[in-house]
């Protein structure tokens, strides 16, 4: 192992996968959560299951167990100038609550690098893209001023490709892994700052875990890229996938969104694809269609911006407007992709209107 990093985790539901990759790596991490399930962290810790392919059952990672050291934290008493790397792996939109706010005020003003995990990339990542105009791309967030005082060489982007959920019925600090994939994350520009990454890389891939069948390789590693295209591969993955979930009355699983048409669904996928390319991307950088097609067979749920719509949000990730302006950017449309960002927005005006029903006069 390498020298050991104090890394703060902003989220705990998702970042908890990362975060335990990392314990168990030997790093120090700090999730900022909930008030309840930062008691219930610093309290129990907390476990996240994992598909093994050499095990006969699910590997637990239990943080009690880790040699790294687990604490969680509110978003006020967090103090960003106190670690080596701050992880983005709460939903964008609630980065413009008030207590995320202001500790996304302080961490900006750190200057500690940070690597989003976030399906919804930064904006100040894309301003690291020169083929992109993010002076455009406002509208596609909750609150662009999030985003205002980070330094775009400081801030990463690592694509979220494994798939991960709270089971139903478990305590918060549980997380079940549904797809294994891996983090692939985009150097930063500042060699040390890769060196980093590329250390936690090395540490990640170095860890094997006890069974009753002996010691077993872990998936869900950490993979780090020279190209700032890499990450945007899952473009294709959410608007094919994630974001057709999304019907006019209902929700679809991911794996019906793409199997029930799979034609329709590669022709989209090649189209972000190809916006992707448009912007620098090599075929390289990208996935193909097939692979994808085929994990998505596993996803047997809504994704989470479908569920989060159903459930009557008013703000979600809105990489599918996001996409639709980039290419339009670059004179480029596709109907499906048009179809997909007017039944979001259909779906966020009625879940408004809802809410603006019950508010008190």
């Amino acid at each position: 192992m390498h020298r050991k990093y104090n890394i703060l985790i902003l989220g705990a539901s998702y970042g908890s996968l990362l975060g335990a990759k990392l314990l168990y790596a030997g790093h120090d991490v700090t999730l900022v959560c909930l008030p309840a399930e930062a008691q219930l962290i610093n309290g129990e810790g907390f476990r996240v299951r994992l598909p093994v392919r050499d095990a006969r059952r699910d590997v637990e990672l239990d943080t009690r167990h880790a040699s790294g050291r687990v604490r969680a934290s509110s978003a006020a008493d967090a103090d960003p100038a106190r670690y080596d790397l701050i992880v983005l792996a709460m939903q964008e939109p609630q980065y413009a609550s008030a207590g995320v706010r202001g500790l996304m005020q302080r961490v900006a003003a750190s200057r500690v690098p940070c690597m989003s995990i976030m399906n919804m990339p930064p904006l100040a990542y894309l301003a690291r893209i020169p083929t992109i105009d993010t002076r455009t791309l406002r509208d596609s967030y909750t609150d662009a001023s999030v985003w205002d005082a980070f330094d775009p060489p400081l801030i990463t982007l690592c694509s979220p490709d494994p798939q991960a959920f709270r089971p139903p019925g478990e305590p918060v600090n549980v997380l079940q892994v549904s797809l294994p994939t891996n983090f692939k994350a985009a150097r930063f520009p500042s060699d040390q700052h890769t060196a980093m990454l590329r250390d936690l890389e090395r540490d990640i891939d170095a860890l094997r875990f006890p069974t009753e069948d002996g010691d077993v390789e872990l998936p869900v590693k950490l993979r780090v890229h020279e190209s700032v295209f890499v990450p945007l591969a899952k473009w294709s993955m959410l608007i094919a996938g994630n974001y057709r979930c999304v019907q006019p009355a209902e929700m679809q699983s991911i794996r019906d969104a793409v199997h029930g048409d799979l034609a329709a669904s590669r022709r989209i996928y090649d189209f972000v694809g190809d916006v992707c390319k448009t912007l620098g991307a090599s075929a390289d950088d990208l996935v193909p269609f097939d692979k994808y097609a085929n994990a998505a067979r596993g996803l047997a749920k809504p994704s989470s911006a479908a569920r989060a719509l159903a459930a009557g949000a008013v703000n979600i990730e809105r990489v599918d407007r996001l996409v639709k302006t980039i290419a339009s950017q670059h004179g480029l449309a596709n109907a499906t992709l048009d179809q997909v960002v007017a039944r979001v927005d259909d779906w966020l005006a009625r879940n408004r209107s809802r809410q603006a029903e019950k508010a008190p006069a």
